[in-house]
């Protein structure tokens, strides 16, 4: 009688092919220097913000929100000025800028398309946001500040507008590209116009994306000076008059950073660390919008 046949050995499958160990090795080294990348481009960003902090943090006070700047020698003194004619050069900016940034986008997105016209609109948006925001600043000076013959928060707004736009426009394109066809077909079929559809179906569900794009050029126009050199250049008092000059928080930092003076300088530091603040503020504030706005999509 013939022995019986025996069964060939299973493999085991908690042990590690002939090639996995090295697969695994390879994935833990890329990784390591995935996480080494990351951490060298954070580092230059909290060195930056914990020296802002030690230099700036020591003069933040609520004296420094509303009183005016004092001339050298005298004590106190803040940059009340400064912060309300940042606040005011931004609303200008964004009144100018938002209308214009979302429907050149809509107009990419949902009308023209592939067209001529759709094709240099792009173009332009891609130049302007690559252009030197000084190039910017020497533009509206020539074509405002010299027609009006003073400096003014209404060239300043209208500088900053400029610079936003580009940055709105091709968010607000790529964002409704990603709204779903089905919800534009689904509203058409029900009779609703093509108007209507784009402004209560479409630009309603990119909605928290645009949001994003948006305080992500608030917040790169914060921090801008040299257009506002040009343009609103600056106001040691309290003013509210678009047509006139206006302090901001980038010009007045600027101009204590580059005195002579330690109380200047000191004072440029924490308004330096109040800019970074706010930038910070504004950027975590569009990250949040938009993780909440892909849960909400999930």
């Amino acid at each position: 009688m013939s022995e019986p046949a025996t069964a060939p050995p299973r493999p085991n499958l908690l042990m590690p092919g002939p090639g996995e160990r090295w697969r695994r090795t390879r994935s833990r080294i890329w990784t390591g220097l995935c996480i080494a990348c990351a951490a060298v481009v954070l580092l230059p960003l909290f060195s930056i913000l914990l020296y802002v902090i030690s230099r700036g943090g020591s003069g933040l006070s609520a004296r420094f929100f509303t009183h005016l700047p004092v001339p050298v020698g005298e004590p106190g003194g803040g940059m009340g000025n400064a912060v309300l004619g940042s606040l005011v050069l931004i609303g200008l900016a964004s009144l100018f800028g938002l209308p214009i940034g979302i429907l050149a986008g809509v107009y990419l997105a949902e009308v023209g398309r592939r067209g001529r016209l759709a094709n240099a609109i792009r173009f332009i948006a891609d130049v302007l946001s690559g252009l030197p925001s000084i190039t910017i600043g020497v533009f509206v000076y020539s074509l405002v500040v010299v027609s009006m013959r003073r400096f003014s928060a209404l060239a300043g707004g209208l500088a900053l507008a400029i610079v936003m736009i580009p940055t709105i426009t091709r968010t607000t394109e790529e964002l409704l590209k990603l709204v779903p066809a089905n919800l534009r077909e689904a509203s058409l079929a029900l009779g609703v116009p093509a108007w209507r559809t784009t402004l209560f179906v479409v630009l309603r569900t990119a909605a928290p994306g645009i949001a994003t794009g948006v305080m992500l050029a608030v917040a790169r126009v914060a921090g801008e000076t040299a257009p506002l050199l040009f343009t609103a250049f600056n106001n040691r008092f309290w003013s509210l008059a678009i047509d006139r000059p206006m302090a901001s928080m980038p010009v007045q930092i600027l101009t204590y950073a580059t005195s002579p003076y330690k109380e200047w300088q000191d004072q440029a530091w924490t308004g330096a660390l109040v800019l970074v603040v706010l930038i910070l503020t504004l950027n975590l504030a569009a990250r949040v919008i938009a993780w909440r706005s892909m849960g909400a999509a999930r």
